[in-house]
């Protein structure tokens, strides 16, 4: 199953079959003052600095998320969305779970766009959907029920299935539903991941769907999250995670490999052009720094 996203020029296509896809994740000003400071004073080349470092170091798609105290985020979504897009033309990921604040950002973003989030409580697909359907979008659905995260994989089953077929009612596609299945810290659960990795095959089973993971979540609190977060990754994504937002710059290397190891790399050929490309990015980068 393929879910297709579109900017203005560029086509993106999730998939089994396809190179696993990285969302950047770092357009988000929780847990950075930079980004949450720029956008409090309306200036928006932080922003535009991020978006083409995320797409230099490999992400295809890119995560917008203005949630901050401090601003009037309907009013500044569409802002970031167009600063954005002048300097980079890649599809975009709009990420509220208010809905204003959605429909704010998809009136200019372009192409197919992805939604993050729907879950299948009621009040969220009742006001989510709609906004989706209307807009020709994708949705990313997390598995979160009405009395919140389902502790058991089965749990997190039922309420992926609650969203594809509310979602199907509505004339959705299922194709343009990706599921995230959730990972808590296992450093509060040590069987937090086990729980994860036995959703997603679940849910591969009974649907069929592609499923994205925001994998850091599994090395909260613990030392060397990389070692953690890329460990977590390679197992999920051999269990059927298709797409993640996450970081480019610590992850993209763990992931080109992945996918080499997975044959999903013909001759090493994308593994040796990222290797090359990011070591002049390295290069460029600490020459910047001195």
């Amino acid at each position: 199953m393929h879910t297709l996203l579109k900017s203005n020029t560029k086509e993106v296509t999730i998939g089994a079959d396809r190179p696993f896809v990285i969302i950047g994740e770092k357009l988000n000003p929780t847990g950075i003052k930079k980004l949450g400071q720029a956008l409090v004073e309306q200036n928006f080349d932080y922003v535009k600095h991020l978006a083409l470092r995320q797409v230099a170091w490999g992400a295809e798609v890119l995560d917008i998320n203005v949630g901050h105290p401090q601003i009037d985020e309907a009013a500044i979504m569409p802002k970031v969305v167009e600063a954005v897009l002048s300097v980079v033309d890649v599809p975009l990921c709009i990420d509220s779970n208010e809905p204003k604040i959605l429909e704010a950002g998809l009136k200019v973003a372009p192409g197919k766009p992805l939604v993050n989030s729907v879950n299948g409580e009621e009040r969220q697909l009742a006001t989510v959907l709609p906004i989706v359907k209307d807009r020709g979008a994708a949705v990313i659905g997390l598995t979160i029920g009405e009395e919140g995260i389902p502790a058991t994989p089965e749990g997190r089953l039922a309420a992926a299935g609650i969203i594809i077929e509310r979602a199907a009612k509505m004339g959705i596609p299922i194709e343009d539903i990706i599921i995230d299945p959730l990972v808590m810290t296992v450093g509060h659960n040590s069987n937090a991941a086990l729980v994860t990795l036995k959703t997603i095959e679940l849910i591969k089973k009974e649907y069929g769907v592609n499923i994205s993971l925001g994998a850091s979540n599994v090395s909260f609190g613990l030392p060397d999250r990389h070692s953690v977060n890329s460990a977590f990754l390679a197992l999920a994504i051999q269990t059927g995670v298709t797409t993640s937002i996450t970081d480019p710059i610590k992850l993209g290397n763990s992931i080109k490999a992945i996918d080499l190891l997975l044959g999903k790399d013909a001759n090493s050929m994308r593994y040796l052009k990222y290797f090359r490309a990011t070591e002049k990015l390295r290069a460029e980068e600490a020459a910047v720094k001195v």
